[in-house]
């Protein structure tokens, strides 16, 4: 009997350690991949030191970045049900429960705001700006036209300059413009996966996107990814790093054509780090730009 009920209780606790992991969404930490921006155009990738510190950061942004998904799904739970997808949630689903969740979040939050004031004080400050810029955004921001994308891009910048001043490098006015364009790229890719797939129930989930059509989006995202390709090779052609980073350009120009193809002929978009994940086209370019980036930068 009592060996019963003991498996029983280690089922229950293995589920809840499960469901915990998934509403933190490791998946989305590829999105922290930004913070190694500034270690590698700042050139210090081989500096150990530097790169355990950054490596930190890294965790550090997706135990962050895990607990404002967390307080997300308990703030939406209601629209994740209607969701063809979110529905699958655990908050959603009911595999953990709401005690669970918030005590979940209390003790994320502060592991890894007392990591980052370890780490390097600004460090710590941005990383916790970055928790309250993207909490404002769950309960409000996001109920917002425009700003919500604005948001989203606001959030990817910060995890660029938390790669730069974790390693007390300089901030580059290039890094901050790709890194915009870029970040408001996906973000209005996905407002327009949303409006496309969940069509006219797409204002019960959220109610932001009858602000949204997708000519509109069509039109933002036209912008915003010419402005990175122009972005990027104005920061190639004036580099005080290397003239040779003008051979990268290919790499970015290929990348934001796959992300459109998927886009509109495969209807993707809605989960930016599962298209990486997945397609892999677009994963062996990523991996042959960054390569191809670090040779010139360290090896020319």
């Amino acid at each position: 009997m009592y060996s019963a009920r003991a498996d029983v209780r280690e089922k229950i606790k293995g589920s809840n350690i499960t469901a915990i992991l998934l509403s933190m969404r490791p998946r989305q930490w590829t999105k922290n991949m930004f913070i190694f921006a500034g270690i590698i155009f700042s050139q210090n990738l081989f500096d150990l030191n530097s790169f355990l510190k950054v490596l930190a950061g890294f965790f550090i942004f997706s135990f962050i970045s895990g607990c404002v998904y967390i307080i997300n799904d308990i703030n939406d739970r209601e629209e994740d049900k209607k969701h063809p997808v979110k529905r699958y949630r655990p908050i959603a689903a009911g595999r953990l429960s709401m005690r669970q969740a918030l005590t979940t979040v209390v003790l994320l939050f502060l592991f890894s705001i007392t990591a980052a004031f370890f780490i390097n004080r600004l460090f710590g400050v941005v990383t916790l700006v970055y928790f309250l810029l993207i909490g404002f955004y769950t309960f409000y921001l996001k109920q917002l036209v425009i700003i919500d994308v604005l948001t989203i891009a606001s959030g990817f910048l910060l995890r660029a300059v938390a790669g730069v001043v974790i390693v007390e490098a300089f901030i580059s006015p290039w890094l901050i413009i790709c890194t915009v364009l870029l970040a408001l790229f996906l973000a209005l890719s996905k407002r327009r996966h949303e409006i496309s797939l969940l069509k006219e129930d797409a204002v019960s989930h959220r109610s932001v996107l009858e602000e949204y059509s997708i000519p509109f989006l069509d039109q933002m995202i036209t912008i915003v990814s010419s402005g990175t390709i122009i972005a990027y090779f104005l920061y190639t052609f004036s580099s005080d790093k290397s003239v040779y980073l003008m051979a990268t350009v290919p790499f970015v120009i290929y990348g934001i054509f796959r992300y459109l193809y998927l886009i509109h002929k495969h209807k993707r978009g809605g989960s930016p780090e599962s298209v990486l994940l997945e397609d892999r086209p677009l994963l062996i370019n990523i991996i042959f730009w960054a390569l191809t980036a670090v040779f010139i930068l360290y090896f020319t």
